[in-house]
């Protein structure tokens, strides 16, 4: 296997850090990320995406920037979600290749080097995928499973199980994801509708250094519904499915009836497996109700074609001369 120094190398890499209320953690991040980019030979620049951070990041990461010319920083307006942010950085990022990494430490930095050599051998897209997922309850572990399997069997597109964000981009893959208009992003099904030769490489995915993950199984059960409604519309078509049996069904059971009432009278009717009935048709056109006010809820927003987001401000990687110059006209 070649070492890094044998390989034809990028003139710029961009590593893309979203970040959220992440203060108690990201020193040691910064410390660690820059270690191993220093350690690549490649030129980079740390693109730090606050996305309406709460607490002291924004301190944090400014201070980063005046000890380090090669952190940049984008403030977005105001918190607008992790796929938004993902999607500011991307639009900001410089690099020849995107690296994108969490703060939280639980994707090792470590395997930055074989992203790079896996883009070097022609991977446009070069991600991590799970072998062990530590400090995670077997709840989430299987409903995370099932998930997958549910949106792979919906969706025209193969969406990888056990794969988050971390992963390595090519430009020509980074144009392609900003080309896209869509204001509902879910990322993880655009990273592999877009193509492109990609690979996985297994890794094992370890605790949160600090703080606490921001991903609740409400905002879970949204997040997935986001995917759902964003790469299937077989949903849809499944209430047109059911809608056909279930007439038909009606139609017959009415034709046995009629016989039944014609040879042998009509009996008593059960009004228990009537309400049972009427109850499970009206549960059916509820449940397909609000599958359709998904479709059409995502449909307006579209629609409306609002701006993705909004940036409070931005700050380019560079030297103290230029970071004194901007302190100075601001």
């Amino acid at each position: 296997m070649p070492s890094l120094e044998d390989l034809s190398l990028p003139d710029l890499l961009s590593v893309i850090v979203p970040v959220h209320n992440e203060a108690e953690g990201l020193v040691q991040f910064h410390s660690q990320i820059s270690k191993v980019m220093v350690a690549t030979g490649i030129d980079y620049e740390i693109l730090y995406v606050d996305d309406g951070s709460a607490d002291d990041s924004v301190g944090l990461l400014n201070a980063m920037r005046d000890s380090d010319d090669r952190v940049a920083l984008i403030e977005l307006s105001r918190n607008f979600g992790k796929e938004v942010a993902l999607s500011a950085g991307l639009d900001h990022a410089r690099g020849d290749a995107v690296i994108i990494i969490d703060a939280d430490l639980q994707d090792p930095p470590e395997l930055i080097p074989s992203f790079i050599e896996e883009w070097r051998n022609g991977y446009d897209v070069v991600y991590g995928k799970r072998i062990d997922r530590r400090g995670e309850t077997r709840t989430k572990i299987l409903t995370a499973k099932w998930f997958y399997r549910t949106l792979n069997y919906l969706s025209d597109v193969e969406i990888p199980e056990d794969v988050g964000d971390f992963r390595l981009l090519s430009r020509r893959a980074v144009d392609a994801l900003v080309s896209l208009p869509e204001r509902h992003r879910y990322m993880k099904g655009l990273y592999a509708w877009i193509g492109f030769p990609q690979k996985a490489i297994p890794y094992v995915r370890e605790t949160r250094e600090a703080g606490e993950s921001k991903w609740t199984y409400w905002r879970l059960w949204n997040f997935a519904l986001e995917g759902i409604t964003s790469f299937s519309d077989l949903p849809l078509k499944l209430a047109t499915y059911l809608g056909v049996a279930t007439s038909l069904a009606a139609f017959f059971y009415g034709l046995f009836l009629l016989v039944r009432t014609m040879i042998w009278g009509n009996p008593v009717p059960g009004y228990p497996s009537l309400i049972i009935v009427v109850l499970f048709l009206g549960g059916v056109q509820l449940i397909f109700l609000g599958i359709i006010g998904e479709y059409l809820a995502r449909t307006y927003q579209e629609s409306k074609a609002r701006a993705l987001y909004f940036v409070k401000g931005y700050h380019p990687a560079g030297s103290e001369m230029q970071k004194t110059a901007e302190k100075a006209s601001s």
